[in-house]
């Protein structure tokens, strides 16, 4: 097993819980924003996009966000522990243990994924304040970069000058002594508006030692003017989770801790904890040529972690902070007489990294490893769209970043625990990386249309991924080559009053990929031979009179290898060939059953039934170990009724009780022995509101 592996899975578990709540919405006509990262109607766009709106989350069982992108179709979800998703990753197209890292996360359109392997705040994102949840597959680099070699998913907080005035109080139980408060309130006077969300949650979890707690505060101010708006977010989170490790499976023992003792922890002192600020602030201005936007913002974050690891304790304590400044204007101007918009764009974010290594929380005063790292990003874009006829869209653009990132590491044999250290040279690297689109949509019909594109994406390797030991244990930074890939995306989709019917077909070429490669070239991060992803994404939804809403996904992944050989290293399996071999943790199949059924006009039923197959464990590039991650099914089910200002809702999750799991891993010591991260099995939930209008 790699120790590397439970630290950046430890890690990913200072992720923050989201909160899950309900609020009586009025939904009008769906915008995209990351498209074009200025609001514009969705229909004209040849983009394969999805939009889950405020609607959407009351119709649905999800109770946390990473809940509500697992009914999509492209989209997986690999969870530790399954506690309100605090250590939840979401991929996107099949990229498997590095999907957080190729799938771009935005916050209101500003990214929210960091230049370590901690994952995304995912309990920093209420789902009282969303208005919408914009997933755009295979596009994005051109307009935000790094990270989008999958695609963008963009989360849209409500506007509090479009909502009015309100406040809802709410209170949450529910199994594993889970506990939750949550108060939102909104109020709109003349051109201004502000709203504030405030919680408290705390759970055991379904596993021992995996009690997790959290506080979240956010709140907006927006100024209206004549010609724009104002906006500045400000946001709190702070987490404190216990990590009980995973469970044990090695049959030529005689050992099956998935059977034996399903809940128990093989790490009962580990813990995470971390805490976090934002704030942004948004000016957008329309001028006689066009519309000025301008974007500047700034977060940091806090993370410690405690591992035990048999009596070799690691305790570390990371610091980060990223600004950015983000300006772009679209100009809406005729080109040779056909409607054309162009929009051009800088981006511009700075990182500070600092991490501390000792044995204890009372050594950290006196770390013997300490890790400085500065990241900086540059870019620009040009992004056109031009309507060629009536039925024909066209777009085109390009972007080019420049990357530069310096680290260095002291070293203090002196300090606790320190003896037998190293420190890793001072080092760094710059690279420029280009992306591009092409893109065309053509409207067959009134409810029909088909579009096409193809780009280029890259991404870069981020501090934890480069900060790693040598082949002989000393510790080093491998500045890895920048990955690249090439995107090609044909659609067909049918949209009416009563539904919607989407598919598409995919193909990802990727070189130079970025992965954890523990034993070929030491115990650290390599660039994997080429690969290729494709297959085929179909969803759709239906209204079926005036009460009962279905919808539908099926996505069919292929991820392989295209050709290579892993040379391995002295504590595994030397020349291990790759070529048509499938990548680990990315289910071939995968297909959900979504209904809605508004039972009177107070009380309403959501049903889901998720169904995902089975999958090669993470460490079996090879695929040559004796099992799989098995195939799943969940049902889930919500009750809900409204009376008056009171809202009260019931919810089974895993309605059936199936024991599964969905992240595993392959020892690479021990030919039978692997690792897995049970998840809850049958759990409910009872939810009180009431909201004063």
């Amino acid at each position: 097993m790699s120790c590397r592996k439970g630290i950046a899975a430890a890690l990913s578990a200072a992720a923050c819980v989201a909160i899950a709540a309900e609020r009586p919405v009025t939904v009008g006509v769906p915008v995209i924003v990351t498209a074009t990262r200025f609001e514009e109607a969705y229909l004209d766009r040849p983009v394969n996009a999805t939009v889950i709106t405020a609607e959407d989350i009351q119709r649905s069982t999800a109770k946390t966000v990473p809940d509500l992108l697992a009914e999509q179709a492209g989209i997986a979800i690999h969870d530790f522990f399954g506690n309100n998703a605090a250590t939840a990753t979401v991929d996107l197209r099949g990229f498997g243990i590095t999907g957080t890292q190729n799938t771009l996360i935005l916050l209101d359109g500003r990214r929210i994924v960091d230049i370590d392997l901690s994952g995304v705040q995912w309990s920093g994102i209420p789902l009282a304040a969303i208005e919408r949840i914009e997933i755009v597959r295979g596009s994005g680099a051109v307009l935000y970069g790094d990270g989008a070699t999958a695609g963008v998913i963009n989360i849209i907080t409500k506007s509090p000058a479009r909502i009015g005035n309100t406040a809802v109080i709410q209170g949450r139980a529910g199994s594993y002594d889970t506990r939750e408060g949550q108060l939102y309130a909104n109020t709109v006077a003349g051109n201004l508006g502000i709203n504030v969300i405030a919680s408290n949650y705390v759970s055991d979890g379904y596993r021992d030692n995996n009690r997790n707690r959290q506080t979240n505060f956010q709140t907006e101010l927006r100024l209206l003017t004549d010609r724009g708006d104002a906006s500045l977010k400000l946001a709190s989170d702070n987490q404190g989770i216990r990590l009980p490790g995973a469970r044990l499976v090695q049959p030529s023992a005689g050992l099956n801790l998935l059977e034996t003792n399903r809940r128990g922890a093989a790490t009962p002192l580990d813990y995470a904890q971390r805490s976090g600020n934002r704030a942004t602030f948004d000016w957008r201005h329309e001028t006689s040529i066009g519309q000025l936007n301008l974007g500047l913002g700034y977060r940091d974050k806090e993370q410690n972690s405690y591992f035990d690891q048999g009596g070799f304790p690691d305790y570390r304590l990371a610091e980060l902070g990223v600004w950015s400044v983000s300006p772009r204007i679209k100009f809406p101007q005729s080109l040779f007489g056909l409607p054309n918009t162009l929009i051009a764009g800088l981006d511009w974010y700075h990182w500070d990294y600092r991490q501390l290594l000792s044995n204890s929380p009372g050594n950290i005063g006196r770390p013997f490893n300490t890790v400085d790292a500065i990241q900086e990003n540059r870019a620009w874009y040009l992004h056109d769209t031009m309507r060629i006829t009536p039925r024909l869209t066209l777009v085109a653009g390009a972007r080019s970043e420049r990357y530069r990132i310096e680290a260095s590491d002291f070293f203090d044999p002196a300090a606790p625990g320190g003896a037998f250290g190293s420190g890793a040279p001072t080092g760094g690297r710059t690279d420029t990386q280009h992306a591009y689109e092409l893109a065309a949509r053509y409207q067959i019909a009134a409810e029909w249309a088909a579009s096409a594109r193809t780009g280029r994406s890259y991404r870069f390797a981020n501090v934890d991924e480069v900060y790693e030991f040598s082949p002989v244990f000393a510790r080093e930074f491998q500045f890895l080559r920048p990955q690249t890939a090439r995107s090609y995306d044909g659609g067909l989709e049918w949209r009416s009053a009563a539904g919607a019917l989407r598919a598409t077909l995919f193909v990802i070429d990727v070189d130079d990929e970025i992965h954890l490669d523990i034993f070929s070239t030491g115990i650290g991060n390599t660039n994997l031979p080429p690969s290729r992803r494709r297959g085929l994404e179909l969803e759709g939804s239906h209204t079926v009179g005036a009460s009962l809403r279905l919808g539908a996904s099926y996505t069919l992944t292929e991820a392989k290898f295209r050709e290579g050989v892993l040379p391995g290293g002295p504590f595994t399996a030397l020349n291990v060939v790759v070529a048509g071999k499938t990548v680990p943790l990315v289910p071939r199949n995968q297909a959900r059953l979504s209904a809605s059924w508004a039972i009177t006009a107070k009380t309403r039923l959501n049903a889901l039934v998720s169904y995902v197959g089975e999958q090669y464990m993470d460490n079996d590039e090879g695929n040559t170990f004796y099992t799989k991650i098995p195939a799943y099914t969940v049902f889930d089910l919500k009750f809900v009724h409204q009376e008056g200002g009171w809202r009260f809702t019931a919810a089974a999750n895993n309605l059936l009780g199936e024991k599964y799991y969905n992240y595993a891993v392959r020892s690479q010591f021990v030919a039978d022995r692997y690792n897995s991260y049970p998840l809850p099995e049958r759990n409910f939930t009872v939810t009180a509101e009431y909201a004063f209008r």
